[in-house]
Order: C-alpha cells, then structure tokens, then sequence
C-alpha cells in the first residue's frame, strides 16, 4: 500500500484546496464555491472548531494530494467518513491508504466504534475505496442526495472498531 501521512491543515495549503474544488467532479461538494483564498481558508478553518468533526490534508511524496475526514460524530461513537484526492493522485491508492490510517486514528484516538461512509451509486471508484479500506456495504439509500435537481442513490458502507 502506499504510505500517506495525514496532518492538519494549514494556510501553506490553500492552492491545493482552490485545485481541488475546482475540479469539475468536485464543485459540487461543498455548500458554496471554494475559489479563493479566503474562501479555502474559511473551508480548512471549519474544521477545526467542530467538536463532532476532525479533517486531515493527506500527503504522499511530500505533497499534499487530497482530504480525509470523520464528521458528525453522534453520542452512539459513530462519525461519517469523507475523502478526496486532486486528479492527479487518483488511481494509485492514495485514497485507500488515507481512509484506512483515518480508520485506526478515529478508533484508537477518538474512540469511535462504528465509521460509515456513502457514496452516489454512479461513483465506482469511491466504492473501491471503500471496500479496499475495510468498509463493506450496507445498502443503498434511495435518492438521497440532491445535485443540481438530480437526486442520488447511495450506497451507504460501514467498519466497525471490530472489524
């Protein structure tokens, strides 16, 4: 597998996060544009004031290539799991290696005992993440998300502590 390190955010990183957003598949995934540098800080900066919620900036070959996250972490010490790459890591199994170290952090650190994730039924390649990082599939959520007026089914996964 191939070796990530998972580290906060920082001010050094806003081009990274501008890149990112502003890849077509990813300009949907967030509550408004992320263009600018303060708008990439305001995004870095959320994280950490949340006491439910805690994201890393994934770094492989000493650059930052995506984020992994563990949000909405409920009284049941369950939290749902995101994660992103920039293009150009994609394929290569940085995803995989950054969910699975998040995994370990959220269980040893934070103490969390269920992680679940979801994906839209038409996004192959996060459900290989998924499955390849330890999580199995629970099932599909009808039309849940809602994109542009389009609604999604998700197929939702989960790893427990243990798993």
């Amino acid at each position: 597998m191939i070796e990530v390190e998972l580290r906060g955010w920082g001010p050094d990183d806003v081009g990274v996060v501008i890149g990112a957003f502003g890849s077509p598949d990813m300009a949907d995934q967030a509550a408004r544009p992320i263009d600018t540098r303060r708008a990439a800080l305001e995004w870095m900066g959320t994280w950490g004031f949340r006491d439910d919620a805690h994201a890393f900036a994934v770094v492989s070959g000493g650059q930052v290539v995506g984020n992994v996250a563990v949000s909405n972490i409920d009284a049941h010490d369950t939290g749902w799991v995101s994660y992103w790459t920039v293009p150009q890591a994609r394929g290569r199994g940085v995803a995989v290696a950054a969910v699975t170290k998040l995994a370990r952090w959220a269980f040893a650190e934070r103490g969390l005992f269920r992680l679940e994730l979801g994906h839209r039924m038409n996004n192959p390649a996060s459900c290989t993440v998924a499955t390849r990082a330890g999580f199995p599939a629970e099932g599909v959520e009808r039309a849940k998300l809602n994109y542009g007026g389009v609604r999604h089914d998700v197929e939702r996964h989960a790893r427990l502590a243990t798993d």
